[in-house]
């Protein structure tokens, strides 16, 4: 009874669907051939869905021969740069960047911290509404390559790294986590089902019950091992059982997402909580790997008390305001969480690990094992009381000072007096940075991945800010809102949008907030004459993926315009008015830029081409506002502020070099790019 509706909202949004059938009460599955008017398909379900046999296996454990971890003769500062070059310690940043990370409105913590835009945040966050401050948060764990060594091992630790990744955002309890299960395993090959079964009965029987956490969802993939032939040879690749946790949660206050961000305001303590309680097992740690070895002890959770109890400590902390940065300890140790912190903070740290080893032997285990734990930055004036909450929690052996920020914007480490180590932060990020900028460099336009690589070079970068010659307190809407009181009318605001667009939502919701009647208006509803622009003040073409980008950038939005009559005399109409005003962006933006002869006093505007990066782009980019004749910029002239970018397509080509001259004198540019 519904269909016709169906078709209505199908039709509407450029949506191909077709009926390919019916439900039956009668249980039996038929499918018919018009063309050979037979039936191909013609089944009892009970066949389809009849009551297999319960899978058995039967399963021979199979034990493995290990060598102990071997840190002879390790040089710090050579373990430092080749654990951050490592790929599962190092910035990922090339992947983070071709990812649009600000569309809905309502992310409020990506992966990129701080005004340095660092990616090194340890939980998503969003919001649930455009007026409310409650959310959500998402994080990952997974510890996949210790299942060579511990299988059940990997599994508790990747449960224990989701949690203490999700800590860092403000959630009420812990059993409010929900998690995902995406297992993997080579089901079939000597080892692997044992390996499976007893992660399994660890994961979903022992810790999560102890935990007081659910798995509702997940999935598997159980073929990981593949087999092949080279000449006579038979060769094959077999992956080990694999556990991925996503953990999801509800958020009670979006604004105390805590970051890895060190700020530099006041005097401050760095202190450990290691829920190894100074085990430091080294097995299949980054340490490890980068020397090519594997090692016998891996980290494991030991006391699911323990990591409740730092759950909730931390939580207490944030709630009470005490904790300024916070980052959890994980691939690359507690070097790599230190580096990373100051990275986010551009600031120089001193580590003492007089507190985590007995001799000299004990500080390469101590700065790169990957137990379970996290750093938090506090005020030296309230490290005694942070400590006595940690305490309280029963966290006191496991909390400890190890180290403040210094001016030398350097990574400093000392023990029993003597500094072991030292290297400039901006050498360490560089190094950090470097494997990123590889693959980038083979992936992108070599010498833009070079030049965003030689940027990090700049010590004196002040980082994004925002500096404002207006207040951003003030209501913008309050002069008119007698107006739209008196006469009960507020202005109506089509939010336009094609096929593949999907920032209508918080576009709509912009307007709303400043006085308008937003309408949502897709083109097909002007195509079909439900709505007309003739009853718009204004018009906002909105940003997504429109269907004939094939063309170019909003071509074949544009076209859809240009060369429908009735639709080009609409636009045309509307673009002439007095009283009307229009804007575009992302993908509407390139859209409107085709429009050009539609608009008076647009003949010199550029279109939008393919980046010279070669590559989307999603970054945050500082602008400087202009003198202009703009009606969204009045009286925001001289303002510096951070923007979002996400577009394949963003660069201004113009016809000739002499038009962008043109504009400038005519004072047209609204916006311009400034470095920091």
């Amino acid at each position: 009874e519904n269909m016709e509706l169906f078709e209505e909202i199908c039709r509407r949004e450029r949506c191909p669907y077709a009926v390919v059938g019916t439900a039956t009460e009668e249980m039996h599955l038929t499918l018919t051939d018009e063309h050979f008017k037979n039936s191909p398909v013609d089944l009892p379900m009970s066949v389809l869905f009849g009551k297999p046999p319960k899978m058995h296996r039967s399963v021979e454990r199979k034990a493995y021969d290990v060598e102990a971890f071997d840190g002879q003769g390790i040089n710090l500062a050579e373990a430092a740069e080749r654990v951050l070059k490592l790929p599962t310690v190092a910035s990922k940043s090339f992947l983070i960047t071709i990812g649009d990370r600000s569309i809905t409105g309502h992310v409020v913590r990506d992966q990129m911290v701080g005004p340095w835009q660092v990616p090194v945040a340890d939980c998503a966050v969003t919001t649930a509404a455009y007026d409310s401050y409650a959310g959500e948060a998402m994080a990952m764990g997974e510890r996949t390559p210790l299942a060579l060594v511990d299988s059940p091992a990997s599994g508790r630790m990747a449960i224990g790294e989701t949690i203490t990744n999700l800590a860092s955002a403000a959630i009420e309890k812990l059993s409010d986590i929900k998690l995902s299960a995406n297992w993997m395993c080579a089901a079939g090959h000597p080892g692997e089902d044992e390996k499976l079964y007893d992660t399994v009965k660890a994961v979903g029987m022992e810790l999560c019950p102890e935990l007081g956490l659910t798995i509702p969802v997940g999935k598997d993939s159980m073929s990981m091992r593949t087999v092949w032939n080279d000449g006579d040879e038979e060769k094959s690749v077999t992956a080990p059982m694999s556990l991925v946790i996503s953990g999801f949660a509800p958020v009670t206050d979006v604004r105390k997402s805590l970051t890895p961000q060190l700020l530099t305001d006041e005097a401050s303590d760095l202190i450990l909580i290691d829920l190894g309680n100074g085990q430091n097992r080294l097995g299949l740690s980054a340490l490890a790997q980068v020397y090519q070895q594997v090692g016998q002890n891996v980290p494991d959770v030991d006391d699911s008390s323990a990591l409740k109890a730092f759950f909730s400590a931390i939580q207490a902390l944030n709630t009470e305001g005490l904790i300024k940065a916070y980052h959890d300890r994980s691939d690359g140790g507690l070097f790599a969480t230190v580096a990373e912190m100051a990275f986010a903070g551009k600031t120089g740290v001193n580590l003492s690990l007089d507190l985590l080893a007995d001799s000299e032997a004990d500080v390469v285990p101590a700065l790169f094992n990957e137990e379970l734990g996290a750093v938090i930055q506090v005020a030296s004036s309230d490290t005694e009381a942070v400590l006595a909450i940690l305490s309280e929690a029963g966290l006191a052996e496991e909390s400890k000072v190890i180290g403040q920020l210094n001016s030398n914007d350097s990574l400093d480490i000392a023990f029993d007096g003597e500094t072991l180590y030292t290297e400039s932060r901006t050498q360490l990020y560089r190094w950090w940075a470097q494997t990123s900028y590889e693959v980038q460099a083979l992936r992108d336009n070599p010498e833009c991945a070079k030049q965003e690589f030689d940027g990090l070079l700049d010590a004196n970068n002040p980082g994004l800010s925002a500096s404002l010659t207006f207040d951003i307190n003030e209501d913008v809407t309050e002069p008119f809102a007698n107006a739209f009181i008196n006469t009960g009318a507020k202005p109506k605001m089509a939010i336009l949008r094609e096929q593949g667009v999907n920032g209508q939502i918080e576009m709509a919701a912009a307007f709303d907030r400043a006085g308008f009647e937003a309408v949502d208006v897709h083109m097909s509803d002007i195509l079909a004459g439900r709505i007309s622009l003739d009853e718009m003040k204004g018009l906002v073409a909105c940003g997504g993926f429109s269907y004939g980008d094939v063309l170019g950038a909003g071509e074949g939005w544009a076209k859809s315009i240009l060369f429908n009559n009735s639709t080009r005399d609409q636009f045309t109409r509307f673009f002439n008015r007095t009283d009307t005003f229009a804007l575009g962006v992302c993908n509407g933006c390139q859209m409107m830029s085709n429009l050009s002869e539609l608009i008076p006093g647009a003949e010199q505007w550029p279109h939008f081409v393919r980046n010279n990066s070669e590559q989307f782009e999603a970054r945050v980019a500082m602008v400087e506002v202009q003198e202009s004749p703009s009606i969204f910029l009045a009286d925001m002239a001289g303002s510096k502020m951070p923007i979002a970018v996400a577009h394949g397509e963003g660069r201004a080509e113009f016809a000739a070099a002499d038009q962008l001259d043109a504009i400038a004198q005519q004072q047209l540019v609204a916006l311009k790019y400034v470095d920091n």
